[in-house]
């Protein structure tokens, strides 16, 4: 808002400083052209008037031996007194060649010239005081010298700031004062409105279902406070409802696994071999989906903390587990590398990335990359792969890609899904790839 003001003030202040050098520019003109002019006219009359005898010789106190741009002349001088390589104003000359055009009075060339005037200067002491002080003033005199065809060289000089700096200077303080009067009551109502905005624009992009802050505190205008009231009240209804799903999936939990813990119990009645065992993994997997479904909806609010983890241990733990239920895994043994991690979640988005390695690529392979920025846990495998255009399906809940991965294989879908939940609740994310060589890689990265 400030900065918009400010642009105003700008753009209208470089408005008002074109439309003042206009003005100035002609003003001065007029002031010039004017009196020059009229001096011209009534002076050109008295010379015609003595030719005639009806008007008094020049006054006495003229001296034929002054400087022709002294004042207008009794007499016209014969020869061009106009001095070269003196820059000229032609705004000056076209404006008196049409007053004196227009008074009737026949003209020939009319020539200016700018040039400065020094304190030295003989005439200035020959000058009454107000126009000594006009000329010392403006710097500069302009030469005028108008020829009239017949009669010789009228000449004149009149004092001329040559320079804008004058008013460029006032314009300046102008725009300083107005800055000052507009701008600073403008900075202090912008920031009261920005400083709560702030406050509330920090507060939502850092919400957090696990965070207990207190209410962001109400301040600013009307209507900011009536915004921080409001987000107030949607961050209690949120926490309020995230609460009752917690309170909702614990009781899902717990009347889904004891039917199923009493269902364990009744199969061991089963005389068939195979019926008890099919029975039993039906069971496993029912526990295994039911665990998947829960850990996903209470991934937002995990209650494990964020602790110092060894990364590399981590892994190959995992990979243990899988080597003594005589699983195809192998882990490129690294370094220890310390980071602040949730490692129950993050040992199970290792795990489901190794058990569809394991499922569908008949093995897999673990490397630990470590690097300046982040961390980098390639599970790779030699399977079929995946079709390129359905790599982000996969990472959906509940979605299988058939072509490669069929119905005896196990499992509803979630396994890339949770994973892909727990490592960006941790900063990271994974990616898919397939591998040149063959086979699918499955790569966590994790930002350091």
């Amino acid at each position: 808002m400030a900065v918009m003001v400010a642009i105003g003030l700008f753009v209208a202040q470089a408005v008002n400083f074109g439309l003042a050098l206009r003005d100035r520019q002609a003003f001065r003109l007029e002031q010039v052209v004017g009196p020059t002019a009229s001096r011209l006219i009534d002076t050109a009359q008295g010379q015609r008037d003595r030719e005639d005898g009806r008007a008094a010789p020049p006054p006495g106190n003229w001296t034929p031996g002054a400087s022709p741009w002294d004042q207008f002349r009794s007499l016209p001088s014969a020869a061009n007194p106009m001095e070269g390589g003196l820059r000229r104003r032609t705004d000056v000359e076209q404006g008196l060649r049409q007053r004196l055009t227009e008074a009737g009075l026949p003209i020939g060339q009319v020539l200016t010239g700018i040039r400065p005037v020094h304190v030295d200067d003989p005439r200035l002491k020959r000058m009454s005081r107000y126009r000594e002080q006009r000329f010392r003033a403006a710097e500069s005199e302009l030469l005028i010298a108008i020829e009239q065809p017949g009669v010789g060289w009228w000449t004149t000089s009149v004092p001329w700031q040559d320079s804008e700096w004058p008013i460029v200077s006032r314009l300046i303080v102008q725009t300083l004062v107005l800055y000052a009067i507009v701008l600073v009551p403008v900075l202090w109502a912008t920031r009261r409105i920005a400083r709560p905005l702030r406050t509330l624009t920090k507060a939502a992009e850092g919400f957090h279902p696990t965070d207990e802050l207190a209410p962001i505190e109400e301040s600013g205008p009307h209507d900011v406070r009536t915004l921080i009231v409001a987000f107030n009240q949607l961050r209690t209804r949120v926490m309020a409802m995230l609460d009752e799903k917690d309170r909702m999936l614990g009781a899902i939990g717990h009347d889904l696994r004891t039917p199923l813990a009493a269902l364990r119990v009744r199969i061991e009645s089963v005389e068939d071999d195979d019926d008890r065992s099919k029975m039993a993994d039906t069971i496993d997997e029912m526990n295994s989906t039911l665990d998947d479904i829960l850990s996903l909806a209470r991934l937002g609010r995990p209650s494990e903390p964020v602790t110092e983890v060894d990364v590399a241990a981590l892994v190959d733990a995992v990979v243990e587990d899988f080597r003594d239920l005589g699983k195809p895994v192998e882990f490129a043994e690294a370094d220890r590398l310390k980071m602040r991690l949730r490692p129950s979640l993050m040992r199970r988005a290792v795990r489901n990335l190794i058990e569809n390695a394991v499922k569908y690529g008949g093995g897999a392979e673990v490397f630990l990359r470590p690097g300046a920025k982040a961390v980098e846990i390639a599970v790779c495998d030699k399977g079929p792969g995946i079709p390129v255009e359905r790599i982000g399906e996969v990472f959906e809940a509940f979605t299988r890609l058939e072509s490669s991965r069929n119905k005896g294989t196990g499992g509803i879908g979630l396994g890339l899904a949770l994973a892909r939940a727990i490592v960006r609740e941790a900063g990271g994310d994974i990616r898919l790839a397939n591998r040149p060589e063959g086979g699918l890689a499955a790569t966590i990265t994790l930002p350091r």
